[in-house]
């Protein structure tokens, strides 16, 4: 077999990041039996550690995330090692770009169609509200009339989010018509769409589709915020959830919506609303892996890597996840970086020697410069990972951090 790899992730040498250490591509790819070949930018290079002797071929473009560049780089492939099996992509980035390369040189796999359902936000509530699944009203941008006359058949506040997007990157809680008139020409409202405001606690569900879209693990997590929150410069982090009815339901839920869309061979990040009153809303999906610490957290506590079991499931050689056979909880959190930036960062306090439940814990060191960009697993204030304790305790730890973790910066 065949297989191209699309990386654009780093793997660092030091002992103080963690980030992207589960994605082994030199350990769950056999590059004996199989031909490997990679499509690499700066920073995924870095992330390749297979001996050069052992890879088929390695093309590195400037983005590959650019539809042109990833196309040529695949065709260059082609051309030097043979035709390709199999097109691997594991950033939701790269995702809908690699399905329209698949689409163009005949590789197999999800094309844009497959893709959409959990990639365009739009189309994944449009396939589940035809199956019964409860989803947020919500409506295509069309023009802007037509976004401002579905706005005004709910009450405000409303959210406009990018149907495409991903970290809550481009979403916007409108509080208004006003507010609303102002902001949708200045937009490409052909990848946005409108959508009702749900009131209730965001969950998060992590778990793995087998072949026959049936789900046999995934883990339920509450959000202590929102990524919206966490975009606005508020901090992030959950708490795994322990067993209960509400647990059940939720379950039942994630496994439906996974069902109702057809997924399968795939690990998944999905997130949903649960109101006041109970009812599971749901809110979107991604086939990956769920991110910032959300893998690692998972991997410690219930010893299940779930970067692992997709990339050997796409070589052909799954591996059955393990029975949750104890009622773990555990928990991340991550505070941003501070709003004005570049900064120099003047001291961040350890919370290690104060909180006996953190793991893993990230610091910048003084002198060291925070700059603008990247995602949940970029280097912020502070990143925590906590394991030990129950659901409650596990909460009540992170919120202690949130409270007393002291950083300090001066803007460059």
């Amino acid at each position: 077999m065949h297989i191209v790899i699309v990386n654009r992730w780093p793997r660092f040498n030091d002992t103080r990041r963690w980030d992207n250490e589960l994605v082994r591509y030199e350990e769950f790819f056999d590059h004996a039996r199989h031909r490997i070949s990679y499509v690499v930018d700066g920073p995924g290079a870095q992330g390749v550690l297979a001996p050069a002797t052992s890879i088929a071929h390695l093309v590195t473009v400037r983005d590959v995330n650019d539809y042109s560049q990833l196309l040529g780089a695949v065709s260059e492939i082609m051309e030097k090692a043979g035709p390709v099996d199999q097109l691997i992509a594991l950033s939701e980035f790269t995702l809908e770009i690699a399905a329209r390369v698949r689409q163009t040189l005949g590789i197999p796999g999800h094309g844009p169609e497959q893709v959409a359902v959990y990639r365009d936000k739009a189309r994944m509530k449009e396939v589940l509200a035809l199956k019964g699944l409860r989803v947020p009203a919500f409506a295509r941008c069309e023009s802007i009339e037509q976004t401002l006359r579905f706005a005004d058949s709910m009450s405000y506040p409303i959210i406009l989010k990018p149907v495409d997007g991903a970290a809550s990157i481009g979403v916007l809680r409108i509080d208004s018509r006003e507010e609303l008139a102002a902001h949708l020409p200045t937009l490409d409202l052909s990848r946005y769409e409108v959508e009702e405001f749900i009131e209730g606690d965001v969950y998060h569900v992590d778990g793995f589709a087998d072949t026959a879209s049936a789900v046999p693990f995934q883990v339920v997590s509450r959000y202590l915020s929102s990524c919206l929150d966490f975009v606005s410069g508020e901090p992030l982090g959950s708490v795994i959830v322990q067993r209960s009815p509400l647990r059940d339901r939720i379950e039942e839920f994630s496994a439906s919506c996974i069902a109702a869309l057809g997924l399968t061979g795939t690990p998944f990040h999905l997130e949903l609303f649960v109101t006041g009153d109970g009812s599971l809303v749901f809110l979107e999906v991604g086939a990956r892996v769920g991110g910032s610490e959300v893998p690692h957290l998972i991997n410690k506590v219930f010893g299940i890597n779930l970067f692992q079991h997709w990339l050997k499931g796409m070589a052909g050689d799954a591996i059955p996840p393990p029975e949750k056979s104890k009622d773990p909880s555990g928990g991340w959190l991550v505070i941003p970086k501070p709003r004005e930036l570049p900064c120099r960062v003047l001291a961040a306090g350890s919370m290690k020697p104060h909180i006996d439940s953190i793991w893993r814990e990230l610091l910048p060191e003084p002198g060291e410069v925070l700059e603008a960009g990247g995602s949940y697993d970029a280097l912020h204030s502070g990143r925590f990972i906590f394991t030990g304790k129950n659901e409650a305790d596990i909460e009540a730890d992170i919120r202690n951090v949130i409270k007393t973790f002291e950083f300090k910066a001066v803007p460059i």
